[in-house]
């Protein structure tokens, strides 16, 4: 039995770390579409392309259930394949799910108008396609009144983690976190708006302060499947764990266990 875990390029091991820690019984198919990587600075008919085709090829590897590991393709692309495009038999997750309900504290399922949350003040670190997409603010309307949410484009984190180029990495990170607080100077709470800066989340929180709650989608997400599939255990689907990229699989490997500090060996999708 296999679920399938989808990432643009290697952010969504920091979810796959996670949820195999959570959920050791289960085999997980990781894709990493290394080729096309970054989906955040392209635009949305092209991410929505490319996810879909990178969800039809866990299809095939026999995962029935497909988390986007990615909040690029989450804000840009989710919507649009719950609306027309994904078999009926299967089922594809986002990352914002687990966010928003840890954020205001309700289930995805309470349907009761909008109230007032914990946090009044909201800075979203995430790629340019997430921030143009507005889809958390979109997403969080509906359950929470009273937030301002100030979204930073967070432009060359991703490429820098990609290249293991850490320390400009850290630079990208203070400098976006610097360009914030002009816009608001004392947030109560921090988004990590995209799976690879989970791998900064102690730069974050430094040019943040210790006084700003930061909140990182993996556990999140971890503890959502966990609940997802005590409901719903036919979702497990067929497949053998396995690690996949549209990439060269010998560098994606060599920075997949530079980042996890463990081995990880990937094989051409």
């Amino acid at each position: 039995m296999a679920v399938g875990i989808f990432d643009s390029g290697l952010g969504g091991l920091t979810v796959w770390n996670k949820v195999q820690e959570r959920l050791p019984e289960v085999d997980f198919v990781y894709l990493a579409d290394s080729a096309h990587a970054p989906y955040g600075v392209r635009d949305a008919d092209d991410i929505y392309e490319l996810t879909c085709a990178a969800v039809q090829r866990l299809f095939d590897a026999g995962c029935d259930l497909v988390i986007l590991a990615c909040n690029t393709a989450s804000a840009a692309a989710l919507r649009r394949m719950q609306e027309g495009w994904i078999p009926r038999d299967k089922r594809v997750l986002g990352v914002f799910v687990p966010l928003i309900e840890a954020m205001t504290e309700r289930q995805w399922g309470d349907n009761s108008p909008p109230r007032e949350v914990a946090v009044n003040h909201v800075a979203l670190f995430a790629t340019p396609a997430t921030v143009a997409s507005r889809a958390f603010q979109r997403e969080l309307s509906f359950r929470a009144i009273g937030v301002d949410v100030e979204a930073q484009a967070c432009g060359g984190v991703v490429d820098a983690i990609e290249e293991g180029d850490m320390i400009l990495a850290e630079a990208l990170v203070r400098s976006h976190v610097d360009a914030l607080k002009r816009k608001m100077p004392n947030p109560d709470a921090a988004i990590l708006g995209c799976t690879h800066y989970p791998l900064m989340l102690e730069a974050f929180q430094a040019a943040l302060g210790g006084q700003v709650k930061v909140f990182s989608q993996a556990e999140l997400v971890a503890d959502s499947l966990a609940d997802y599939l005590e409901r719903h255990p036919d979702m497990t689907g067929t497949g053998e764990a396995a690690f996949l990229t549209t990439g060269d699989p010998a560098r994606v490997s060599d920075r997949a266990t530079q980042f996890l500090r463990r081995q990880i060996t990937f094989t051409a999708a």
